[in-house]
């Protein structure tokens, strides 16, 4: 840097100005340089001309700002060094762009909009001068409302019943509302309802095939699916079918062979088996029937596995209680015994312990009521001090050990010896038969 840059460091034009007339700068091999050229003489500004029309003068050894090149006064001017471009004040300056001014035009015609401005007073609507607190544009003779008064008199304001009018507005004056008279409906005479010709009439046919004790209403529907079944010689095969109760029913052969597949098994259950379904720590008694346990008998038929699928128990027998048990798969049988119409006997031999109330003995035969349910009629003898003989014709879970609790006794021991007209007679405990062919309950 030269010596002028040095002594002024806030110039940053100080390397590149023409140094003083007398001095004189030593180049890099200590020669002394040429004289320098006399600057040139200041170019003087007239007073009258614009800058604008006179040609700005080529810098000669300085440089310097072209003020020729700032423009007129009012020019936009930018910033030297970024930031925002600073903004035109509106009021009071005028455009000094040669651009004439843009004029609004009004929709798609292109015309020039007229200003308000430019609209003379006569065509001006003049304004009603409105008085503090009132509505210039309310209508005359209506004092303005207050919203929050509206609002307090809706509340509080109750609501009228609109009467109607007596009299119509569109009638003419001077002349009452006439109404007129309500023209009568002619409905006709009030007839009994008709009864639909397509109305179902009858009874089901599965229904009076099981009431006959043919079978049950299972195995009907499954027969009349297969056309096993006939009415009156004609073939039914479409269930739902309805019939005249007192109508000749017959079945086919292979119905017959189907209902001879049909098992019922007489068990001499022991203690600790469950006659339905078994319980936790229990063996349930259909597992006793096998061919080993078998007491063959002249006539019954050979003991096929298959013949198990479907066979339950026709009546429960406790846990704790030993004697008949019927298993089948017949239909009819299962209803005859434990159908809510079956009026089979159950005959037991009780033995029991305790000492029985006085009139207790006529309470069980008669009196007592389990779950809030009367029960029916019983026979009841007794046959020594600890053993009594029932006869029921209902058979509710431990019926007869709860009847004993009611008059003071205690059940130790309870075998059933018959059921309707089939006894267990002497088969052996834990064995079992087939119901012969001429046996029925």
């Amino acid at each position: 840097m030269s010596e002028s840059g040095k002594d002024n460091p806030g110039d940053p034009w100080a390397k590149w100005r023409k140094p003083e007339a007398g001095a004189t700068k030593v180049d890099r091999k200590g020669e002394p340089k040429s004289e320098a050229r006399p600057a040139a003489p200041p170019v003087e500004s007239a007073a009258a001309e614009p800058l604008a029309d006179k040609p700005a003068a080529n810098p000669s050894g300085t440089l310097g700002v072209n003020k020729a090149a700032l423009g007129e006064p009012g020019a936009r001017k930018r910033p030297l060094r970024g930031g925002a471009l600073p903004r035109k004040p509106r009021s009071g300056v005028t455009e000094t762009s040669g651009a004439p001014p843009r004029e609004k035009t009004s929709g798609a015609s292109g015309k020039p909009a007229e200003r308000k401005a430019d609209r003379p007073d006569a065509l001006r609507k003049p304004r009603p001068e409105s008085v503090a607190g009132e509505n210039p544009w309310a209508p005359a003779g209506k004092p303005r409302e207050v919203r929050g008064d509206r609002r307090d008199e809706r509340v509080a304001r109750p609501v009228k019943a609109t009467a109607p009018s007596a009299e119509s507005p569109w009638a003419s004056a001077g002349k009452p509302a006439e109404r007129r008279p309500v023209r009568p409906v002619d409905k006709g005479p009030v007839t009994a309802p008709v009864a639909r010709a397509d109305a179902p009439s009858g009874v089901r046919l599965s229904k009076v095939m099981s009431e006959r004790g043919l079978c049950s209403r299972r195995e009907a529907d499954l027969w009349i699916e297969r056309g096993w079944v006939f009415v009156n010689g004609e073939q039914i095969s479409e269930l739902g079918t309805r019939i005249d109760p007192s109508a000749d029913i017959t079945i086919s052969k292979a119905a017959q062979k189907d209902q001879a597949k049909q098992v019922t098994i007489l068990l001499h259950k022991p203690v600790g088996y469950v006659s339905g379904q078994p319980e936790p720590g229990c063996i349930p008694a259909v597992t006793l029937i096998t061919p080993e346990t078998q007491v063959v008998q002249s006539g019954d038929p050979e003991f096929k596995p298959w013949m198990l699928r479907g066979l339950a128990p026709a009546g429960r027998l406790d846990v704790d209680s030993t004697g008949l048990l019927v298993l089948t798969s017949d239909g009819r049988v299962a209803k005859r015994l434990i159908g809510e119409d079956s009026q089979a006997e159950k005959e037991y031999l009780v033995r029991v312990s305790g000492e029985m109330i006085k009139g207790g003995l006529d309470l069980l035969r008669h009196g007592l009521e389990l779950d809030g349910k009367p029960l029916k009629p019983a026979w009841v003898k007794q046959l020594n001090e600890d053993q009594l003989h029932f006869i029921l014709k209902e058979g509710k879970k431990r019926q007869i050990r709860r009847m004993c609790e009611l008059v003071g006794l205690k059940v130790i021991g309870l075998k059933r010896v018959r059921i309707g007209r089939i006894r267990l007679g002497d088969l052996p405990l834990g064995q079992w038969r087939f119901l012969r062919e001429g046996e029925a309950f």
